[in-house]
């Protein structure tokens, strides 16, 4: 996909972009082990016992976006407004004073408050994941008891918008399903492409036992969401 010829300097900021139980956590916990700084985060919580790596204070500005334009994490809006505040403050929170070279982000609510994001920070760069609907679907049930169908659809809302973002901005995406080996070789490149991979680092955060929820593959889904897996699949090639 042509990644190979990014420029081999960190980028400023570096923001995930996936879906709610998509593999997010683990790829910002890698990222933070090759350097990245993720400023304050959470390092621990009861459904990821590696901690979802989110800083509170940009998943809070994300939860004020949505909740002034009427939507939630679990309600999606096809339109967001930022107020002038909201912008200055998004820039604010990802460009500490005293920052190494490359601070990163993710917050799944992103794919939903993102026109917001590029307006204050041009420069934002993306890695992308997504997962299979029905792993995702299973989660959310696990977690929160939300009904399968609405996991998928809300699967489907998120994923559509992280497509037609690669579109536009085309950014390297890992697809958290890939046996361990994969995801790791794939990570690497990637890491090498931003310039951030270094050989004398542990690489531990990533475990295979971080995908706890397996849904049910024998479930039908929908053209559309076979139409979808299609395009995150090819984009992750």
């Amino acid at each position: 996909r042509g990644f190979d010829s990014m420029l081999e300097s960190a980028p400023t900021v570096i923001c995930v972009l996936g879906m709610h139980r998509s593999g997010t956590s683990c790829l910002t916990g890698s990222l933070e082990e090759s350097g990245v700084d993720l400023g304050e985060r959470h390092t621990w919580n009861p459904h990821n016992i590696k901690g979802n790596r989110e800083n509170q204070a940009i998943v809070d500005l994300n939860d004020s976006v949505l909740a002034a334009n009427a939507a939630a994490w679990d309600q999606p809006s096809h339109l967001v407004r930022w107020s002038a505040d909201q912008l200055k403050e998004a820039r604010r929170l990802v460009t500490p004073a005293g920052s190494p070279k490359c601070f990163g982000f993710k917050d799944p609510r992103t794919l939903l408050t993102l026109d917001g994001w590029i307006q204050a920070l041009p420069e934002l760069r993306f890695i992308g994941i997504y997962r299979n609907p029905m792993d995702v679907a299973q989660s959310l049930n696990n977690r929160s008891g939300m009904p399968i169908e609405a996991g998928l659809e809300l699967w489907y809302q998120y994923n559509q918008r992280l497509w037609k973002h690669y579109c536009v901005h085309r950014f390297p995406v890992l697809c958290f399903d890939d046996e361990e080996s994969i995801f790791k070789q794939k990570l690497k490149k990637i890491l090498i492409g931003f310039g951030l991979y270094d050989e004398s680092t542990k690489k531990e955060f990533y475990e295979a036992g971080l995908r706890t929820a397996s849904g049910d593959r024998a479930y039908e889904l929908d053209q559309r969401f076979l139409e979808l897996l299609k395009k995150l699949k090819e984009m992750a090639e």
